[in-house]
Parts: C-alpha cells; structure tokens; sequence
C-alpha cells in the first residue's frame, strides 16, 4: 500500500456521470478518494450515503469527493440512483488503480480505505478499517486540522 507522504499513484477511470477522470485533471484541490468493496452492499451504501448527507461540509473544505469501487459503470449509475448519490463514482473493473493504491482485497474486491491528497498531489491521511463512520467521520476531522495549519477558516 502506499504511505502518508507519497505521490497518490496515476489513475484514468470512467465516471459514473459520464466521461472519464484524471487524477492529474484535478490536482489542485484537495482530494477525498475512498474506495470501497461493492455497491448496494449494507456498509458501502451506509459511507457512500453518510458522504452524500456530508457533502457539503467536505465542499466548505475545498475537497472534491470520489468513490472508487470494481463495479461497472451501469452498476455505479443505478446504486447513485437509487441512493441519489451527488459525488462522483469511478469504476475500477480491472483493478488497476486499487492495485495502485494497494487496495485489492480477498475476492478480487477492493478494501474500504480513504486517502486525503492535497492539492499537490501528495496523500496526507491514510484511514482503513470496515467502519464506514469512522471514514467519513476522520477525513472531516482531517481536514479540519489541514486548514488550521493553512489559515482557512
């Protein structure tokens, strides 16, 4: 896996809302990339709709929100649907960027880990656990402690 302080691996994936995403595309901002196992699943629908309800706090932050899970794209269209899911979703079939990150879990499924990357591209915060709470809980908490040391409010 990769650690706090290194470059946040290269990825290219399609959106759920059409089109694909660089992570070179959005360098600049601060980042909450989460992956997590499957959609529809009781704890990926839990931290995907507690980021949803939380989406604006983390938008005061500056942070734009991607999910990342292996499902398809019809898959991620139909679970944003149905849970009127606002951030964007990418679809990692191939395992490419969960296999970057160090993510891949047992099952061929990618583990529930959050990374926090700062504008430059760098990962600050590394949360891992099966809590989805704790995720969304510790990056807000994160970021908070990210603008006290940059003089946001």
């Amino acid at each position: 896996m990769v650690s706090v302080g290194d470059k946040a691996p290269h990825f290219e994936l399609p959106r759920s809302d059409g089109g694909m995403l660089r992570l070179s595309d959005v360098l600049g901002k601060r980042i909450v990339l989460f992956f997590y196992p499957k959609d529809g699943t009781p704890g990926c629908t839990r931290e995907n709709c507690l980021i949803r309800d939380m989406l604006p706090e983390f938008e005061k932050y500056g942070v734009l929100v991607l999910g990342i899970s292996r499902d398809g794209i019809e898959s991620h269209k139909k679970f944003a649907e149905k849970y009127k899911l606002i951030h964007i979703l990418l679809s990692d079939v191939e395992g490419k960027a969960s296999k970057a990150y160090g993510v891949l879990g047992r099952f061929g499924l990618s583990k529930r880990v959050t990374f926090i990357i700062d504008e430059s591209g760098t990962i600050r915060k590394i949360i891992q656990g099966q809590n989805p709470d704790r995720h969304v809980k510790e990056s807000l908490e994160f970021l908070k402690t990210m603008d006290k040391g940059s003089g946001r409010s």
